[in-house]
């Protein structure tokens, strides 16, 4: 199909950016996507009498029968790439809890016009699937890392798995995938004491590490501004230990305010999209792993693309409908705005 027509949104954006979930099982429960263990719900009594939800939404997973194949996923990618869909990143849930996910890596990595394929991984199963994603064709991966303490990484990911995504990480380097991201959610009295030693961890192994604030995406609705560490705040802590100078930035629509360590070895990235959003420059569409298309990781409209793959939609009207829902794509999200709404769904079923 020739398509010479971008993803353009309505207030002049050029989306170049697809997010895909393939799936939204995870085999953590993280504090900030699915409070589900007890040290969550000790520390979220901390706070409130009764957590806002009694039964954790997220929990309702989809039936297989809802969930994108991997002919369907890889249709809708080579058609927003023919769109101008430059980058792709795989995420979750857990995307490594997918079956024969190499398989898909390697069909997404064969369609041309794709600059940059990417997976966001809790990396507990990447010293397993690691070697044949990278043979496969994944070149970038971004692994979670809340704590360099093992107790404390239980606590927030409700799994004692520290020794097991630190072995992942190190192997990402030796299969030579660059960068190596790590991503930390900073919780205020949870993981904020420990930003400067994951700072260090980053320097000493020579990473990219992303502190990111901690966002409303959360399946019992617990989440309070209060928790909320800036990321200014965090950036004070940070160069009061490291003499750090900013990095240029590579484009505009970059989430992270990036800083480089005197030697040049390791990166640190400060995402603030409560304190500091980047709406005006987000180029990011977001496919989840029920076909459900999401212009914001904070939209409470989801539009229906599975249902268009499987009732005989020609490949031309879905190009128009992707081009129709682009346009849809809201000017920012309302984060600490009275009108605020979250979500109906968690982090873990919107995909990262």
């Amino acid at each position: 199909m020739t398509q010479v027509a971008s993803l353009v949104d309505s207030h002049g954006r050029v989306l170049r950016d697809l997010r895909v979930s393939i799936t939204d099982r995870c085999n953590f429960r993280c504090l900030y996507c699915l409070p589900e263990t007890e040290a969550a719900q000790n520390f979220y009594r901390g706070r409130w009498a009764n957590l806002p939800h009694s039964e954790p939404i997220a929990r309702k997973w989809q039936p297989k029968s809802k969930i994108l194949s991997f002919e369907e996923i890889e249709r809708s990618v080579r058609l927003a790439v023919s769109l101008g869909i430059q980058k792709v990143r795989l995420t979750g849930g857990e995307p490594l809890l997918r079956q024969n996910v190499d398989e898909l890596v390697a069909r997404i990595a064969r369609i041309p016009g794709i600059t940059d394929l990417a997976m966001t991984t809790n990396g507990f199963l990447f010293l397993e699937k690691g070697r044949a994603l990278r043979d496969a064709g994944l070149r970038r991966i971004s692994f979670s890392l809340d704590s360099l303490d093992r107790a404390n990484f239980q606590k927030m990911t409700g799994r004692d798995a520290l020794a097991e995504v630190l072995a992942s990480i190190k192997l990402a380097q030796e299969l030579g995938m660059n960068p190596v991201k790590v991503n930390a959610v900073v919780i205020r009295g949870i993981n904020d004491h420990e930003i400067e030693a994951l700072a260090d961890y980053a320097r000493e192994h020579d990473l990219a590490m992303r502190f990111i604030e901690f966002m409303p995406l959360d399946s019992a609705r617990a989440w309070l501004k209060e928790l909320v560490m800036p990321g200014k705040e965090i950036l004070q802590r940070l160069q009061a230990r490291h003499a750090l100078s900013p990095a240029p930035r590579r484009n505009p629509s970059e989430t992270a305010q990036r800083w480089v360590f005197p030697d040049g070895r390791g990166e640190l990235g400060l995402i603030s999209p409560v304190s500091e959003p980047f709406c005006g420059h987000c180029n990011r569409l977001r496919l989840t792993a029920d076909g459900k298309l999401r212009t914001c990781l904070f939209s409470v409209v989801e539009h229906d693309l599975r249902s268009r793959l499987r009732n005989g939609a020609s490949d031309e009207d879905l190009a128009a409908y992707l081009q129709s829902v682009v346009l849809q794509k809201e000017d920012r999200h309302h984060i600490g705005e009275p009108d605020f709404v979250s979500p109906e769904r968690s982090m873990s079923c919107i995909g990262g």
